[in-house]
């Protein structure tokens, strides 16, 4: 879907948030979903301006012509860069090939993890992810150090997330985490979680994406924007949160979570969503995440999940702030969301349905009249319920008496000097007493 309002966003310090191949990623992503001709032009010159600082050839061609389909003869095609990048990571790949072959022969394991290695950032720099994958990916059976593990895994990891194979990133997500002394480093560990993050969200488990997010240790900031932003990190984190957590975890992990507070600083709008959703201004609460809607469209990792997210959002904050009434005015709840009574009507149902909200609607009255449980009924099911367990327990007790009293006994096989012996069963539990024979 194309974003066709207008939108204020300033593209190049977007992308400033953003390193190596996630700011030509998302510049390109943006170059498709945004509506305007404009921002989709000034997306595809800094990505053409940033591939020409890289070694891929092949997405720059396709750039400059997606950039001149658009605004013919407005970035003219550099025939001779592409040429002479194409011959110099085509020798360059030969040369390591050359050498991986030469450490395989001479069986120096090191210099074979360390070949694979360089022949998979080669692969990765000219935008061959298949074969950056398989390089990384096969360097695992040589390395030597729980570093060496954990940089493989970090590699493949990033790769696996432009693929778009979550699968993967979960795996080596594991494996990474298994790597002994890998909680130690603050960075490290904000890596994993923020992968095991972007995962679950692909998945659609939002508690799970959102426990990743706020895990997340602030010592890692800007140090992954290979991947994402700390910006994205709360943006994340905190709309997953808002449409799964309830207040307690809400408050718990994020409010009072002093690491992901500070990411929080870094994108005050998305602080202010999730202040005002705990402070129970929910009409402020959803302009905000009204004027955040457009953003999250042009957003590489949310812009499927926006829809359900914003109306998971929305949902909770109809049913909160239900939960603590036994009738109310629709009239002053459509005022507290800005929104109509017949829309706020048809949510409620909606939500009744569904068994969300336990309230029935007087549309005469235009109220909303709780249903609570029937404490009385209640209360009486549980003494019955206690009661036979009390009997069974009780009953349970006599058997074993009446056993211990008539010497039935387990008798226990012949020892190493042949005796034999008993077990008696302790009328004090399941355990069992060894009672040597006479």
């Amino acid at each position: 879907m194309e974003i066709d309002q207008p939108l204020e966003l300033d593209v190049e310090a977007y992308a400033a948030g953003y390193t190596s191949h996630a700011r030509t990623d998302r510049l390109l992503f943006i170059s498709d979903k945004a509506g305007q001709t404009q921002l989709q032009l000034d997306a595809l010159r800094l990505a053409a301006a940033e591939l020409k600082k890289t070694e891929n050839a092949t997405r720059y061609l396709e750039v400059v012509e997606r950039l001149n389909k658009r605004a013919p003869g407005c970035h003219p095609f550099d025939r001779e860069w592409v040429d002479r990048v194409c011959q110099r990571s085509a020798q360059r790949h030969a040369q390591l090939e050359s050498e991986l072959a030469g450490y395989r022969t001479n069986l120096i394991k090191e210099s074979i993890r360390m070949g694979y290695t360089d022949i998979g950032d080669q692969c990765y720099n000219t935008g061959d992810l298949a074969n950056a994958f398989k390089y990384y990916s096969r360097s695992r059976d040589y390395c030597t150090t729980s570093k060496h593990i954990v940089n493989m895994c970090l590699s493949v990891i990033k790769v696996s997330i432009e693929q778009g194979n979550y699968v993967h990133v979960n795996n080596y997500v594991q494996k990474a985490e298994q790597t002994p002394d890998v909680q130690k480093d603050p960075v490290i560990s904000g890596k994993l979680k923020c992968a095991a993050g972007l995962a679950a969200l692909d998945n659609r488990k939002y508690k799970l994406a959102a426990r990743k997010f706020t895990e997340a240790n602030a010592e890692m900031g800007g140090q992954y924007s290979d991947v994402l932003s700390g910006q994205d990190v709360a943006l994340y984190g905190g709309l997953c949160a808002l449409a799964s957590f309830d207040r307690s975890e809400l408050k718990r992990c994020v409010i009072d979570n002093i690491q992901f507070r500070e990411y929080l600083e870094l994108y005050p709008a998305v602080r202010e969503v999730v202040n005002d959703f705990y402070s129970s201004k929910y009409a402020s609460c959803l302009m905000r995440l009204d004027r955040l809607a457009p953003l999250l469209q042009l957003d590489l990792h949310v812009h499927d999940h926006q829809a359900a997210l914003l109306t998971a959002i929305r949902n909770k904050a109809l049913i909160q702030y239900t939960v603590p009434f036994t009738s109310v005015d629709l009239r002053v709840m459509a005022a507290a969301f800005n929104t109509d009574v017949a829309g706020l009507e048809a949510e409620l149902a909606g939500l009744i349905q569904v068994d969300q909200v336990a309230a029935r609607i007087d549309s005469a009255a235009k109220v909303l009249i709780a249903r609570h449980a029937n404490q009385r009924r209640a209360t009486f099911h549980w003494a019955l319920q206690t009661a036979e367990d009390y009997l069974r327990d009780t009953r349970a007790l006599l058997l074993r008496a009446n056993l211990m009293q008539h010497d039935f006994m387990q008798r226990a096989p012949p020892g190493p000097s042949g005796r034999g012996g008993r077990q008696q069963m302790s009328p004090f539990g399941d355990h069992m007493m060894l009672r040597g024979a006479a």
